[in-house]
């Protein structure tokens, strides 16, 4: 049996508004690499440095209210850094701002337009 490695993952994240979630990473340095149509996208591609997400419509019947949505992490360089270089307004939570985690971690949390979570995190310095 042949193995390879995996290269990367690709997350598609749904969205009630593409073009909403559009402006949402934009303000994130996000750029656009792709979308199906130029006014009213319901899937586009969106990349800043080495990650790449995909964004897809959802129909509303397909949001239940009160479900938790998905999670990403996102391994980042300098969580500070990023966190006041993004300015974006305070969320809820613990992690609302960039802490330390328990589990050795610095990181901060945000959601997008459609509620979908975005974590961002460092390791701490080891003592």
């Amino acid at each position: 049996m042949s193995v390879t490695a995996l290269l990367a993952v690709h997350p598609v994240l749904m969205a009630r508004s593409v073009n909403e979630s559009l402006l949402f990473y934009k303000a994130l340095g996000f750029a656009l690499r792709l979308a199906d149509d130029a006014q009213d996208p319901r899937y586009a591609v969106i990349a800043r440095d080495a990650v790449e997400l995909h964004l897809q419509w959802a129909d509303a019947a397909q949001w239940v209210p009160g479900l938790d949505r998905p999670v990403y992490r996102f391994p980042v360089q300098d969580v500070d850094t990023l966190y006041h270089a993004w300015a974006q307004p305070p969320s809820s939570g613990p992690y609302a701002v960039p802490a330390d985690a328990p589990w050795g971690t610095r990181e901060f949390h945000l959601r997008d337009p459609a509620g979908n979570g975005l974590q961002f995190y460092q390791p701490l310095a080891a003592n």
